[in-house]
């Protein structure tokens, strides 16, 4: 079968998970009221907003490095993956609805709706109130900060992102359907050169957008490898994503040109990913607690002693590294649909939970709690993602028609 169809039983269920959601959205801003202690006008719905931002960049985050993904195997000429195209397509598709979302999510807070980011506050940045006497709000660093998070900037930046990103996106989503329909090579090549175009584009703006959306939420602190931290989660999440849409569809009937050898290359893809988040999450935080410099170990503080997160953070570095190492250490098992589907379900979960990390110690602080509020968000935005990538595998064929390295993809070896 090349045509897939979107049942009404699979809508049903997306629909039913959108549906909890919203609800629990709305109940939550309901009920989500300031803590004992903690001033209502700074809490500000503090614990919904805060679950909105974490499944806002995390599901964003899986669709835009499925374009990265798409343009590595343009400019690298790679052949294997052409058989699962549509399928790493169909993930990327999520990134228009994902980028109006976060759109959303940063102008309430320009809009003063939550206080997820100190440095929005005006407040912060004047040393002296109207009547001359001392700003009690005033915030030495973030007003050090000031030129850099100027809302022009900041908006011409978030902006820029957005529109760049969804372009490029858009662009090799339509020249692969054309390729289908025309054949020969002149798309193909021209696919390679927007690819390196991209790549260069991507690889500035993948740090520069999370230092302005993730690191700085927690403005006091900065870290040169958080970009490249935050883009191995969001990459390793990607190929998991795609990993499991092409076991769904397999047992369904569907990618009868893709055997065991893709299936292969998606599990080393997953096994190396991993391990790169784990280098690069044991490098930030070894250099930074073994120099013990106050503005920099502070992060960590925050999360292991401050607001009692030490649980949290170790499992999930040991179901993001672990897992994957001794699950997927074999050949065997990156061939095995049950292994790739449990250590694929364990890594995205895993890594829903390090974003969580990053978010919640610097916006609730140590009033966190996991309950109905962080399930039912999540599980309102899988609903939505689902559908949505649901919908872009049901438009066109799963497999690609004339595009010229499908025949070296369907005979493909390892």
């Amino acid at each position: 079968m090349n045509n897939y169809t979107f049942t009404s039983k699979t809508k049903n269920i997306t629909f039913g998970l959108m549906a909890i959601g919203l609800i629990t959205i709305v109940g939550g801003f309901m009920t989500d009221h300031a803590p004992e202690g903690v001033n209502p006008e700074d809490y500000n719905h503090t614990r919904v907003w805060a679950n909105i931002l974490v499944n806002s960049w995390f599901f964003m985050g899986i669709a835009l490095l499925a374009t990265f993904f798409m343009a590595v195997q343009y400019a690298a000429e790679v052949a294997w993956s052409v058989s699962v195209k549509r399928v790493y397509e169909a993930v990327s598709s999520y990134l228009p609805v994902g980028a109006i979302i976060m759109f959303l999510v940063l102008l309430a807070g320009q809009l003063h709706l939550h206080n997820l980011y100190q440095w929005m506050d005006p407040a912060m940045y004047a040393e002296k109130l109207a009547d001359g006497s001392p700003n009690p709000k005033f915030d030495e660093v973030i007003h050090g900060k000031s030129a850099y998070f100027a809302p022009w900037f900041f908006w011409l930046r978030t902006i820029l992102y957005l529109v760049v990103w969804n372009l490029f996106q858009r662009g090799f989503i339509k020249r692969s359907v054309e390729e289908d329909l025309q054949g020969g090579t002149a798309i193909h090549y021209k696919n390679m050169g927007k690819a390196a175009i991209f790549l260069v584009f991507f690889a500035v703006t993948s740090s520069t957008s999370s230092w302005d959306w993730m690191m700085s939420i927690d403005i006091h602190w900065f870290s040169t490898m958080y970009g490249w931290y935050s883009f191995s989660g969001n990459w390793i999440s990607a190929m998991v994503t795609i990993m499991l849409f092409v076991i769904y569809l397999k047992r369904r009937g569907y990618l009868e040109q893709v055997n065991e050898n893709h299936i292969h290359d998606i599990g080393k893809w997953m096994f190396a990913v991993s391990f790169l988040w784990s280098y690069l999450w044991f490098c930030q935080f070894m250099l930074i607690w073994y120099t013990n410099i106050p503005e920099e170990i502070i992060y960590f503080q925050d999360r292991l002693h401050n607001y009692g997160y030490m649980g949290l953070m170790w499992t999930v570095f040991f179901m993001n590294f672990a897992f994957p190492m001794i699950m997927l250490m074999s050949r065997d098992s990156k061939r095995n649909y049950f292994f790739l589907l449990v250590v694929g379900l364990i890594i995205l979960v895993g890594h829903w939970l390090d974003v969580y990390m990053m978010v919640m110690p610097g916006t609730v602080k140590g009033n966190h709690h996991f309950g109905l509020i962080e399930i039912g968000t999540a599980l309102g935005f899988l609903g939505l993602v689902l559908f949505v990538i649901h919908s872009a595998l049901a438009k066109r064929p799963l497999m690609v028609k004339q595009h010229p390295y499908l025949e070296e993809s369907i005979h493909h070896h390892v």
